[in-house]
C-alpha cells in the first residue's frame, strides 16, 4: 500500500492534555489547539518524506524504514526506528510516545499516546494493557 498523498486533519482528541504530559508550553498549546494540520507524504518504496503544515509552520522529515532517524516534532528531535506494520501502519516511539499512522483509503488516523496519560486510564477501566 502506498501512503503518497495529501491529508487535512478532520480532528482530534485529548490534544491539550496530551500535549501539556509531553512537556509543551502552554502558550504553544493554545496557538496550535485549533489549528487544522496538513500532511503531505510521498513515498518512493522504504523511503517517506513527510511535510506537516501547522498553521503557518512547516516542518519535515525524511526517514527509510527500520532505519534510525531524526524527527522533527512539537516537543523537540528525537532519534527513533520508524517501522511498517502489516501494510498500512507505520509506528514508532520516542520520549514514551508511541505513535501509529495508519492508512485506510484515502484518510490517515494518527494515535499517539503518553503512557502516563493512558496506563492508568486504561487499568482504572479493567483493562489489560500489554507492553
Amino acid at each position: 500500500m502506498n501512503f503518497t498523498g495529501k491529508y487535512q486533519q478532520q480532528s482530534q482528541e485529548n490534544y491539550e492534555p496530551f500535549m501539556k504530559a509531553a512537556g509543551v508550553p502552554a502558550d504553544v498549546i493554545q496557538k496550535t489547539k485549533d489549528v487544522k494540520m496538513m500532511l503531505e507524504i510521498v513515498q518512493n518504496g522504504k523511503h517517506f518524506k513527510l511535510i506537516m503544515s501547522v498553521g503557518p509552520k512547516v516542518t519535515q522529515n525524511e526517514f527509510t524504514l527500520g532505519e534510525e532517524c531524526e524527527l522533527d516534532t512539537v516537543m523537540g528531535k528525537f532519534k527513533t526506528v520508524v517501522k511498517l506494520e502489516g501494510e498500512n501502519k507505520l509506528v514508532t516511539s520516542f520520549k514514551n510516545i508511541k505513535s501509529v499512522t495508519e492508512l485506510n483509503g484515502d484518510t490517515i488516523i494518527n494515535v499517539s499516546w503518553f503512557s502516563e496519560l493512558w496506563l492508568p486510564e486504561l487499568e482504572r477501566e479493567g483493562q489489560q494493557v500489554e507492553e
